[in-house]
């Protein structure tokens, strides 16, 4: 390994020393050796540190802030403490597959501008069953927010983008960094702004790279449902999105944070902004109407039977096999 690390890869972590150890590992067992692994545990947590002691590594960093500031804070910490070129994020309850890193490089190599923001596919595996996400690639010439937001079907996953997918040039974590205080929609956050820069463009690695832990038992942040901190932010945010994406977002991923209230006003509510700030389609309507009369419960059934491939018995070991074509 050379003196400076290709690519430094930043774990935030705190309390869950298992699955940072699990994380880490999946990045130290990349096919692309030369990087570095900066683990930053989010406040004193002894645990981890010790269990992350005991991988024996010396690409392994770790990283103790005094005090918690949640992941944003944590990933913006690495990023100023990364040594490579390129810095990859990896949340701790997710996994890289072998060759994310290798396959990224190259696409990273051919593309044409100075700045490229490399994501991929990944593999969301819940308690019911895999699938692969985003199930669509971005069209050419589709604005970037429409292709995050505007779904093609009923269930979301048509144009996605997740933190653990992604790697951009060290410069431009730095000169973007994650928003602090925001606890939902973080990537899309970054992401949306990032690709505002000059020089900068989207990249996807068409197989899938990552394993999304979709264990809905657990407490992670993609589970909290803060829909009035998350319509602050989409009001404030309103130049990053154009109508339609503006009102896909309204209609899918507010009214979802939303529905649990079954408050009608609320409904009502998030209707009028779709219409008042965007440009609502029938697709739109229909997932709003659905997300607000199906329990979320027979939401995701539904979900996982239509876009996900059963395999409660199958194990993590084989999900390199998962065919790449699902478009």
């Amino acid at each position: 390994m050379s003196s400076q690390p290709d690519v430094s890869v930043v774990i935030p972590t705190c309390d869950r020393p298992e699955l940072a150890v699990r994380a880490a590992r999946s990045a130290l067992g990349q096919t692309h050796r030369n990087l570095e692994v900066i683990v930053v545990v989010d406040g004193p947590d002894d645990a981890t540190v010790r269990a992350l002691a005991e991988i024996g590594d010396r690409r392994l960093e770790v990283l103790v802030l005094p005090a918690r500031g949640k992941a944003p804070n944590a990933r913006n910490t690495g990023a100023r403490h990364a040594r490579g070129r390129f810095t990859a994020m990896l949340d701790d309850d997710d996994e890289w597959l072998p060759t994310k890193l290798s396959v990224q490089l190259e696409l990273a190599g051919r593309a044409r501008s100075g700045s490229p923001v490399v994501a991929c596919r990944m593999v969301n595996r819940t308690p019911r069953a895999d699938s692969i996400m985003p199930r669509r690639l971005p069209a050419p010439d589709e604005p970037i927010s429409e292709y995050f937001t505007v779904r093609k079907g009923l269930f979301y996953g048509d144009g996605f983008i997740q933190t653990s997918t992604l790697m951009a040039p060290t410069e431009l974590w730095r000169r973007v960094p994650f928003t602090v205080g925001l606890r939902r929609q973080q990537e899309l956050d970054w992401a949306l702004r990032a690709l505002r820069e000059p020089g900068t463009e989207l990249i996807y690695a068409a197989e899938p790279l990552v394993l999304w832990h979709q264990d809905e038992n657990r407490e992670r942040i993609s589970l909290e449902n803060p829909w009035q901190e998350q319509l602050d932010w989409l009001r404030a945010s309103r130049e990053l999105f154009t109508p339609r994406a503006y009102a896909a977002f309204t209609l899918s991923v507010l009214s979802s944070m939303a529905a649990p209230t079954r408050d009608g006003a609320l409904f009502r509510e998030l209707l009028a902004e779709a219409r008042r700030h965007g440009r609502p389609g029938a697709l739109d309507y229909l997932t709003h109407l659905q997300i607000w009369a199906l329990p979320p419960g027979l939401r995701h059934r539904l979900r996982d039977l239509v876009v996900g491939r059963r395999s409660a018995t199958r194990p993590a070991e084989t999900v390199e096999q998962v065919p790449a074509d699902v478009d």
